[in-house]
């Protein structure tokens, strides 16, 4: 693993304070390396902050100690890139009585394969296991929710600066089609957006029909 940075926190009386957030893929975490997160954030005087992104963030730390965290941590960033996929959020799903699907498993995939892609801006995507669309779903720019009758996937959505719901692009569909979808949308997104251009404000630029009849096409 490479030297890691951190990012600029907050300056006060000079003093330039620094955070780190490694990669925890959809927030599951075993206890041990909680425990290692707990012993670096001590050590270093760190602040642990649990991020609405399903990760841990150690903030107030100093810059010249951010090499030697790493190190101590044995573990990637959650963002290498700030125009990239930034995190895959999940819901319970195999362990919540609500799941209609343990969606777990392909969050999990698509997570390993996209967590890091360069993108033409910050992506993130969202897998739920029922129509309660936990992790908040619809406001991601990619989400995958599980329903008796298959897989809805929606995009565009963003509870950022500018709020947009996302679109449903398709439903009813296999898991193996889900991911597929999920890929297709990625590539499309890639090759056709302006640099900077949110999914969301791509999709109203061009329409979400000829959108979703060109992504669903290729499926």
């Amino acid at each position: 693993m490479g030297v890691h940075s951190g990012n600029l926190q907050k300056i006060k009386d000079g003093k330039r304070r620094f955070a780190i957030t490694p990669h925890i893929p959809g927030g599951f975490v075993t206890a041990d390396t909680m425990i290692k997160i707990a012993d670096t954030a001590k050590k270093y005087n760190g602040i642990i902050k649990i991020t609405s992104g399903q990760r841990i963030m150690i903030t107030n730390l100093k810059e010249e100690d951010l090499s030697e965290i790493w190190k101590d941590l044995g573990m990637e960033p959650a963002v290498k890139n700030q125009y990239s996929i930034k995190n895959v959020e999940m819901c319970p799903a195999g362990f919540c009585k609500r799941s209609k699907e343990n969606t777990i498993r392909i969050g999990m995939k698509i997570s390993r394969n996209f967590h890091g892609k360069e993108m033409p801006n910050r992506t993130k995507i969202a897998v739920a296991g029922c129509r309660n669309a936990c992790a908040s779903a619809y406001a991601k720019d990619i989400a995958l929710i599980a329903t008796k009758e298959g897989f809805i996937i929606a995009a565009g959505g963003s509870a950022g600066f500018h709020q947009r719901m996302a679109d449903i692009i398709a439903e009813k569909i296999s898991e193996e089609d889900a991911y597929r979808l999920v890929e297709i949308i990625l590539e499309y997104y890639n090759e056709n957006a302006l640099l900077g251009e949110k999914l969301g404000f791509f999709i109203d630029r061009i329409g979400v029909e000829k959108f979703r009849n060109d992504v669903v096409e290729k499926l």
